[in-house]
């Protein structure tokens, strides 16, 4: 089936400078400008900056990539890579990773590619976090695609196959990479899982069997590791209020997620670019078959954020705190245990909920990379 993708896809050269006007004439835009610089002189420049840029390749190698590298500088204690240099630079790839951040995932992503000379991703988000109409023009200008979500059962079978072939044409025949998380949503507890709902999804759209469909999609698996989780205690919080309460996350919520992400604190950043996910099946000849093939792919690309994931030594001590026994005492001073530890106190005074196990979700969070890791290194072995 022939889709339409101009409700989804992001925007082109030829709507740039509609769109920018757009951008630099709403009022909330204003706002969010102030709210990030701060002086008045300083949001004119950068709308005088904007109204110059006349193409998408234009808008991501001066404003976006200043934007990210501002982010970095002010609010992390520096950004290291690895991988990249295995890459194929004329390839385009399908950048499977965890999703620990709302905004940063793609846009660190996408910072690195561009600083390495290659090609930005294409980048999957959901309609849920388009709370207005510039942050739906500003991502499309990005190079976002629109994955549309609570729809009815048909509809969003429809949407999903739409999705599918958008992903799978981007990738075999505009040689255009594109980037989307393992599960729907961020990783709440540090348990990084690829969600085979998703790999269903991709394989909507293909044509061959299943491992053929799969290979010509390229999928290189990364490993997004934040020293510090800038959205910890929200995530927290987002979590007991479903488990305890019933209560789902709201827009103000997804809101202020995505704002604490750019300017909270996030130590040590690394974001390591795996090999390409190669595996053979013999041709499925069921549902289950084929169900239990694609929890085996799921396995493989989490076996790979697993094994290339960069642990820091707050990983290592909240492991150590959460099993009561000293293991990894030579991955971290006693002054880095004091300032985690410090960081468990404001945990436990800033999550206001009459629940018993906040220090352990808290733990949990930066211990379970190194359950993970640990796991998937002695079956490599």
């Amino acid at each position: 089936m022939e889709y339409n993708f101009d409700d989804i896809r992001p925007f082109n050269d030829d709507e740039v400078k509609e769109k920018l006007n757009l951008l630099i004439n709403d009022p909330v835009f204003d706002e969010v400008l102030m709210y990030m610089f701060k002086a008045p002189q300083k949001v004119d420049a950068v709308k005088t900056q904007l109204s110059m840029i006349n193409t998408i390749e234009q808008l991501q190698g001066t404003f976006i990539y200043d934007l990210v590298g501002w982010i970095i500088n002010n609010t992390s204690d520096g950004l290291t890579s690895s991988g990249l240099e295995k890459l194929d630079h004329k390839k385009a790839y399908l950048f499977i990773s965890n999703h620990r951040d709302i905004i940063l995932d793609a846009a660190i992503l996408n910072f690195l590619l561009f600083k390495n000379k290659m090609t930005t991703t294409q980048i999957a988000i959901g309609n849920n976090l388009l709370l207005y109409k510039w942050i739906e023009n500003a991502v499309r200008l990005n190079r976002s695609f629109i994955i549309k979500r609570n729809l009815a059962p048909r509809e969003l079978l429809e949407a999903s196959k739409k999705v599918s072939q958008f992903i799978r044409q981007s990738i075999t025949a505009d040689n255009q990479s594109v980037w989307i998380a393992q599960k729907e949503g961020r990783t709440k507890d540090g348990f990084d899982k690829t969600q085979v709902s998703v790999l269903k999804m991709l394989n909507m759209s293909n044509k061959n069997d299943l491992a053929q469909g799969f290979k010509e999609l390229n999928i290189i698996p990364v490993s997004i590791s934040y020293e510090i989780e800038p959205c910890g205690l929200a995530k927290i919080k987002e979590l007991m209020k479903k488990e305890h309460y019933g209560l789902a996350k709201t827009n103000k919520d997804d809101l202020k997620s995505m704002s604490m992400g750019i300017f909270n604190p996030k130590g040590r950043m690394h974001f390591s670019f795996g090999n390409p996910v190669e595996i053979t099946f013999e041709k499925s000849r069921s549902k289950d078959q084929k169900n239990n093939q694609l929890n085996v792919l799921a396995k493989h690309i989490d076996n790979q954020i697993y094994a290339n994931y960069k642990l820091w030594p707050y990983n290592y001590i909240a492991y150590d705190l959460l099993n009561k026994k000293p293991r990894f005492t030579g991955q971290y001073t006693p002054k880095a245990k004091e300032h985690f530890e410090l960081m468990i106190e404001q945990a436990l005074i800033n999550i206001d909920f009459p629940i018993t196990d906040i220090k352990e979700r808290f733990l949990k969070i930066y211990a379970n990379p190194v359950y993970n890791k640990l796991s998937t290194l002695r079956n490599i072995q």
